[in-house]
């Protein structure tokens, strides 16, 4: 029986990292999960409830919670207990909170959980803030890709809704998610120490591909 693969891909927000999991996985033919996706879906999941701090957060209500995923050429599907929420997870608003309910041990547990069981029985390209460090520490391949602040939010920015938010908005966001992200209690962003780590400001697209690519047939 061959053994399954996991291809951890981690990194800072808006540093590529999903499109880059994606294009290895359809490379290889491997199933491809967005760990940012579920923490967003988690954030949806109260938000609609009127609840945008972690200070009003309970724990007792993930138990109500329940995620999938389904990833087909190229186009990645997130279901919040079975609801198709994959465009209103990319919101500005959910971008603003997610940060906060990713650093909740209880949060991240149940991420971990879902992620583990999807990738149990079959080879997997998975992006995040702590795959190759948490969730898959023993992954085949570790990759960790980070960029300038400002190239990232100019990525990012290209992406939205220009008449909801503007440029400095964008990257006071990604600076505030960069922060709370690496010096959260639990699971904080930082380069698994097997991890190959790229730079990806000056590089196109193909280039970082190509990069991995190399890599992984290494």
């Amino acid at each position: 029986m061959l053994k399954n693969i996991i291809i951890a891909i981690d990194g800072e927000a808006s540093s590529g990292k999903s499109t880059q999991a994606k294009k290895i996985a359809d490379f290889f033919g491997y199933s491809y999960l967005d760990s940012g996706a579920f923490y967003r879906a988690i954030s949806l999941f109260f938000k609609k409830k009127g609840i945008t701090s972690v200070s009003r957060f309970n724990n007792n209500e993930l138990d109500e919670i329940s995620l999938n995923s389904k990833y087909n050429n190229g186009e990645n599907l997130i279901y919040l207990n079975g609801e198709n929420v994959s465009d209103d997870i990319r919101s500005v608003g959910i971008s603003q909170i997610v940060s906060d309910f990713a650093k909740e041990k209880k949060v991240r547990e149940h991420v971990y959980k879902h992620l583990r069981e999807f990738s149990k029985n079959q080879s997997t390209v998975i992006d995040g803030r702590d795959i190759g460090t948490v969730v898959f520490p023993d992954a085949d391949f570790k990759f960790f890709l980070y960029a300038k602040p400002e190239i990232r939010a100019k990525r990012r920015f290209s992406e939205i809704n220009k008449d909801e938010i503007n440029y400095d908005s964008v990257l006071d966001n990604l600076n505030y998610r960069d922060n709370t992200d690496s010096t959260r209690d639990i699971a904080p962003l930082k380069k698994a120490d097997d991890a190959h780590s790229i730079d990806v400001s000056d590089l196109s697209i193909d280039q970082v591909f190509e990069k991995l690519l190399d890599i992984i047939k290494k």
